[in-house]
């Protein structure tokens, strides 16, 4: 779950370091200023500014799941019989907490959630299909999405106004 955001207050030049670091959040500082035109001194002051506001929200390593084993990239859309709120937190823990899991989405429409799973195999699949969805009384359907190809998979946001 992503922590609550204060009102952004961003000017071109936090744009502009958001950028770099949604490419290589490894950049030194340094170079960041060089690229911005501030001191490391005052990027370091924004980036710690938008991280305890909570516009960057991590410092993370993108994995390649295949290098992993985990070949099987799969969209899952689930129904559930009741949206009770109690029930709704109850499915959203459940589904954090698989490592399985890599993104779920409480969504309109006609299905409740959007699950996005990796796993090693179509063994490994049924299993958890059969450890979230058919053991789960709540789930009234799921469908099923295996992706033949990674196009394009990321979480850069726009920051360019």
């Amino acid at each position: 779950m992503s922590r609550p955001v204060k009102s952004p207050r961003l000017d071109v030049f936090d744009r502009k370091i958001l950028a770099i670091l949604q490419r290589d959040n490894t950049t030194p500082q340094r170079t960041i200023g060089e690229a911005v035109g501030l001191s490391a001194p005052a990027v370091q002051r924004r980036i710690k500014r938008m991280a305890e506001d909570g516009i960057i929200q991590a410092n993370v390593a993108v994995l390649g799941p295949t290098a992993l084993g985990q070949s099987i990239t799969i969209f899952v859309e689930v129904e559930v019989i009741s949206e009770t709120a109690e029930q709704i937190e109850q499915a959203k823990s459940q589904f954090a907490a698989a490592p399985e899991i890599q993104q779920c989405y409480y969504v309109t429409g006609e299905a409740d959630f959007i699950l996005v799973i990796v796993v090693p195999t179509m063994a490994d699949y049924e299993a958890l299909t059969r450890r979230l969805f058919f053991g789960n009384n709540n789930v009234k359907r799921f469908r099923t999405f295996v992706a033949m190809d990674r196009v394009k998979v990321g979480l850069s946001v726009p920051v360019e106004r």
